[in-house]
């Protein structure tokens, strides 16, 4: 009999599509134990209007990071549970099922944790999902110009000019480090900062106290995957490569070792998908990211989203 191998433990930490995607990736890989970290300072949408009417962790990015663990299709699951908003329905109206479901059972149950559990039975979740912290705290950040901006939803899509960049990011008021989260970071083998936005999906997750401790007290690899695009009108952040590299490694106790980015073409036709999206594209330079492994990979999908499969094989090549 041949020797059985050991399983990757592997712990990614984000929010919103990225995240989704690179579980989506992982999930059906052999010898792999996989959870993800999730940040939990939505404020915008249906996420926002529970927490601030019920004082509820928003439920939106777990939601979702849970169904992507799920073995039944995604897409399916995800019109069901999370895109169809409702309307015509009173107070529910823009609401979708999963967040309801998780805001109602947490309510019933009394604990927004049993309510997370049960929806990790429902959809048969191989894998685990938790908040990166059980506190209400607000993302907030500090730009150029000495601005303030409080809540993901006003950093998200900024109403000033997007070159006054963001200086400093941090949790208001502060949040603690969810024991789960820590514990499954600190037994990790390797540690995936999902694409995406890299201050609200990222960063934010990055935030609570004890996070760069249990980041320190891991032996895992840290990997960075970074988007093909950025939101013109979105946060207002890095545009080059090595930037998103060294912003992100602020909020870690010690660099990456390996970055993933997105090197797919730029053909004429993506461009004028950009263009529609309100899309910019990130500038590559990755002869600036020494003493990291840098793997430049396309892994992005006709529409301009992240392709599943071709992510799969990016993310194996970088794991090996």
């Amino acid at each position: 009999m041949g020797q059985r191998r050991e399983r990757k433990n592997i712990v990614v930490i984000g929010g919103g599509n990225g995240t989704v995607a690179v579980l989506r990736a992982l999930r059906n890989e052999q010898d792999v134990l996989l959870s993800a970290v999730v940040s939990v300072a939505d404020a915008g949408g249906s996420s926002g209007i529970l927490r601030r009417e019920l004082g509820v962790l928003p439920p939106g990015d777990m939601l979702r990071a849970v169904l992507a663990l799920s073995p039944y299709p995604f897409d399916l699951l995800k019109r069901i549970f999370y895109s169809n908003r409702f309307s015509d329905a009173g107070k529910l109206d823009g609401h979708n099922l999963g967040n309801l479901f998780l805001t109602l059972g947490a309510e019933y149950g009394g604990d927004f944790l049993f309510s997370l559990s049960a929806l990790h039975q429902a959809v048969e979740a191989k894998g685990r999902v938790f908040p990166a912290t059980l506190e209400l705290a607000d993302f907030a950040v500090r730009l150029q110009s000495g601005v303030v901006l409080l809540g993901e939803d006003k950093i998200d899509r900024p109403t000033g000019d997007r070159s006054d960049r963001i200086m400093k990011a941090w949790l208001e008021p502060r949040a603690v480090l969810y024991d789960e989260a820590r514990r499954a970071i600190e037994e990790a083998d390797y540690i995936i900062l999902s694409p995406g936005s890299l201050y609200t999906s990222v960063i934010a997750t990055l935030l609570p106290e004890g996070m760069k401790e249990a980041i320190a007290n891991s032996c895992a690899k840290i990997i960075f995957c970074v988007p093909r695009c950025y939101e013109i009108e979105g946060e207002a952040g890095p545009r080059v490569l090595s930037e998103f590299v060294l912003e992100v490694e602020r909020y870690l106790p010690r660099s990456a070792n390996s970055i993933l980015y997105n090197s797919a073409s730029v053909t004429e036709e993506r461009m004028g998908k950009y263009n529609e999206k309100k899309w910019g594209v990130i500038e590559t330079d990755p002869q600036n990211l020494s003493e990291r492994l840098v793997f430049g990979r396309d892994y992005e999908s006709v529409d301009g989203g992240y392709d599943v499969a071709k992510l799969t094989e990016a993310l194996r090549e970088v794991l090996d």
